[in-house]
């Protein structure tokens, strides 16, 4: 038990809580067609981060975390100008956009020296899992002892405070959040502070960002922000279902991808164990195509109930029925 708390466990919290704040998030991104969008902001908080440790000298979570905000909100800002200006598209606009900021973020690591600090090139993109360890953990008394408790990594703290931000900040606006994913015009009708919302969800997806970069790196927190929610549309058209499903499914990718890069294959002998992010990013790559085929099975199966299995699709000219959100 010792050595699971030393070795394996703050890994394994470290991706559950990633998992499930991405996929939380990414659900609202993906109803409101900003998939990109959370893919331009997990890239273009990298200057910010860079730029706060410019300022403070230090990879503390709180200046970090205020960069990365700032970064953020000058990324969807610029996005909504590149649109306005240039007349393009908005996935061309996030495209340009993180595209130069995720670059001016590599330039600032060379010149600032975050580099020799362990905030290089490789640390950013693919994230530390493995390097998380509690070494003063002796056993499951270490759990409920403040000395062992503070001992932990600080990244696991931010993580965590992210998550419960980002959860209870979900849980407040549920009803508003649910509008302005389906139907922001009659959001507005009615008196919702659209803009705030929308900047509201930029900053969170941004505070989930730069928590997750110390564990599992840039390029996993785009795929836990877009592949889970996108394999639950899959399987449901109810909003909560949605929501909570994609959270679920996201911790559950991230917790399973670890455990079978490193803790699986060394119990059965493995002579070497598999990158913990890259593993987790394939399993939640592969669980939308299974999403799809799942889905496409339950949609046969209810036809066949309802005897219209064999009946003839309806012509071009035919009206087509679309059910709206459902809580």
């Amino acid at each position: 038990m010792a050595a699971f708390l030393q070795l394996d466990a703050p890994a394994l919290l470290a991706a559950l809580l990633a998992g499930a704040t991405c996929g939380l998030l990414g659900s609202f991104l993906l109803l409101r067609r900003e998939a990109l969008l959370g893919d331009a902001i997990a890239h273009a908080v990298l200057p910010g981060i860079v730029a706060a440790f410019a300022i403070t000298g230090a990879r503390s979570g709180l200046p970090m975390l205020v960069g990365a905000a700032a970064a953020a909100l000058l990324a969807a800002w610029l996005i909504g100008q590149v649109r306005r200006l240039a007349r393009l598209e908005g996935g061309a606009a996030s495209g340009i956009v993180f595209t130069a900021m995720f670059s001016a973020g590599i330039v600032g690591l060379e010149v600032t020296g975050g580099r020799d600090v362990h905030l290089d090139v490789h640390h950013v993109l693919f994230g530390q899992m493995e390097t998380l360890l509690w070494p003063e953990a002796t056993g499951l008394a270490s759990l409920f002892d403040p000395a062992a408790l503070a001992a932990l990594p600080p990244g696991l703290w931010l993580l965590l405070a992210v998550a419960l931000m980002v959860a209870g900040g979900v849980a407040l606006l549920w009803r508003p959040l649910m509008l302005m994913a389906f139907d922001p015009l009659h959001a507005r009708v009615v008196g919702l502070p659209v803009g705030r919302l929308e900047l509201l969800l930029h900053l969170m997806v941004a505070a989930a960002a730069v928590a997750a970069f110390e564990a599992v790196g840039s390029i996993l927190v785009v795929a836990l922000l877009i592949a889970p929610a996108a394999a639950m549309r899959f399987l449901t058209d109810r909003y909560a279902v949605q929501v909570l499903g994609g959270a679920a499914l996201g911790a559950g990718v991230a917790v399973a991808g670890y455990l079978l890069a490193g803790p699986l294959p060394m119990a059965l002998g493995a002579p070497a164990a598999l990158n913990a992010a890259g593993v987790v990013g394939v399993l939640a790559a592969a669980a939308v195509p299974a999403a799809m085929w799942l889905g496409r099975r339950g949609q046969t199966a209810a036809r066949l109930a309802s005897g219209t299995a064999g009946a003839d699709p309806p012509g071009p000219g035919a009206p087509v029925s679309r059910p709206g959100p459902q809580g």
